[in-house]
């Protein structure tokens, strides 16, 4: 197995990526520390995990608290003793994201603490401890969006995402030569139903899907994949990089 003996703590894992990911993380081996505010799912995700004979604990956290995180990364070591991975996976989306002229202030406010703060928080207190183990891979979920504008204006959610590209190669730096490798990945529209509110029309969702080359909206599986990757000692020479999963759409000139 490609994670065996190792320990990741995802956030956001009790639904839509999130909950993929510790479901293939456990299947190869890792013990999972599932985390969420959605307690009932994230509780669900983590017992379906044992059901299946693997190994899992679910810990409430709110990731956009400090007091909140500091627990959660207390539980992980009194639980498993270390933390190998950190999968920075919890984000939002919200529709009534657009352009800066008419997005509120609260909503960037929110948009930034839950997307890019949240990211802050959890290697702050995750990278002692892998400073300590001397080694450790953190994979931060960034966007295509981060990467390219788009005339359905998304600013607060594109700027967070930009941001963890940023954060992503910082810690790269600072901590690579402690054994602690960071990167992230950039994916394409992913078919979760998050997308839905940016259609206007079955015409308007066709003409986006004729922007990626492979033809087809991503699934969960085409970024938890690579994903498993990060996490695993084959990708041990890889810091800093920033991997798109998008179908080839940032490659398509038209």
């Amino acid at each position: 197995m490609r994670l065996a003996n190792k320990v990741a703590l995802i956030t956001g894992s009790a639904r839509g990526m999130g909950k993929v990911a510790a479901g293939l993380f456990a299947r190869e081996g890792a013990s999972i520390i599932v985390t969420d505010i959605a307690q009932q799912e994230g509780e669900a995700v983590a017992q379906s995990i044992r059901d299946a004979g693997g190994n899992a604990i679910f810990v409430y956290a709110d990731v956009t608290k400090s007091a909140s995180v500091e627990q959660l990364v207390e539980k992980a070591i009194a639980t498993y003793g270390r933390i190998d991975i950190l999968y920075n996976n919890a984000g939002i989306m919200p529709n009534a994201d657009g352009s800066i002229l008419d997005i509120s202030e609260e909503l960037w406010d929110t948009v930034m603490t839950v997307n890019l703060k949240s990211v802050f928080l959890c290697s702050k207190y995750v990278v002692p401890h892998m400073r300590k183990q001397k080694q450790g891979s953190i994979i931060n979920i960034s966007s295509m969006n981060a990467l390219l504008g788009c005339v359905v204006a998304q600013d607060a959610y594109t700027a967070s995402k930009g941001g963890i590209l940023a954060l992503t190669k910082s810690l790269a730096v600072q901590y690579g030569g402690e054994g602690i490798r960071c990167n992230s990945i950039c994916p394409g529209p992913i078919d979760t139903g998050l997308l839905d509110h940016l259609w206007t029309s079955d015409a308007e969702k066709m003409r986006r899907l004729n922007r990626i080359p492979a033809g087809r909206f991503g699934l969960p599986e085409d970024v938890v994949n690579l994903a498993l990757y990060l996490a695993s000692d084959e990708s041990v020479w890889m810091n800093g990089s920033q991997l798109n999963v998008d179908g080839g759409i940032t490659a398509n000139y038209f």
